[in-house]
């Protein structure tokens, strides 16, 4: 997929000559994605007895071994003559990639949203949860069990159950992303991976799990248990 050709002229042919040297991959270039065209990989003086063009160029790469030898580098030849202009290959990506940052950060405000909306929804399930067992509650307190006893052990079904939820949330996340990587790969013809997960994205979305699970518990049960037994059962 995304394959390309790399030609090369007959050394005793006519000029216009040219035979397939090789089919190469195609690198996975997110400025390339959406490009449906075809790319020739040939050397410059092969490419000047093709098309006539003479001893002429567009555009060239220099690569140099450190900061310094690329600062010297683009002085010299920013100094070479009129109309010669040197970048750093770093800020030429940043220019051409402005649109995949602010996609990066439309996710980042979609994320920051569905956040805040779980913790609201989370908090509010667990109320609703804990507070249809507010007869047992009442049960336990009155049979002598401290507040503090039905409060940890809340706190830690809460906890239990986030685990729970972030290993199937890690599962689920890894399989779409599996499935969104093998559609547009196939879609664009290209190696590049459109959804990555990361450990860095899982570890923050457990440690996020478990402390949200573990407030909303904790918020609920706090609530609960600071009602008197009797109040609970409705007496």
């Amino acid at each position: 997929m995304g394959d390309r050709l790399v030609i090369r002229a007959t050394p005793t042919g006519p000029a216009d000559t040219v035979i397939v040297g090789a089919v190469v991959r195609a690198s996975a270039d997110p400025s390339e994605v959406a490009r449906d065209e075809y790319r020739v990989l040939v050397h410059l003086d092969q490419l000047q007895s093709l098309i006539g063009y003479g001893d002429r160029v567009d555009r060239f790469a220099v690569a140099t071994r450190d900061r310094a030898a690329t600062g010297r580098a683009m002085a010299a030849i920013n100094d070479a003559a009129f109309g010669f202009q040197a970048h750093r290959s770093r800020d030429i990506a940043v220019e051409t990639s402005q649109t995949f940052l602010v996609v990066s950060r439309f996710h980042h405000a979609i994320g920051v949203i569905t956040i805040v909306a779980s913790a609201v929804f989370l908090l509010c399930i667990m109320l609703l949860k804990v507070d249809e067992r507010r007869r047992d509650v009442a049960a336990l307190r009155l049979m002598g069990i401290s507040a503090a006893t039905v409060l940890r052990s809340v706190v830690l079904e809460a906890a239990m159950v986030a685990v729970a939820g972030s290993a199937l949330g890690v599962g689920l996340g890894a399989a779409i992303s599996a499935a969104v990587n093998a559609h547009y790969r196939g879609v664009y013809r290209t190696p590049l991976a459109f959804s990555i997960v990361t450990p860095e994205v899982v570890g923050f979305s457990v440690a996020l799990s478990l402390v949200l699970g573990v407030a909303a518990g904790f918020l609920a049960a706090r609530r609960l248990t600071r009602v008197p037994p009797l109040a609970l059962f409705g007496r």
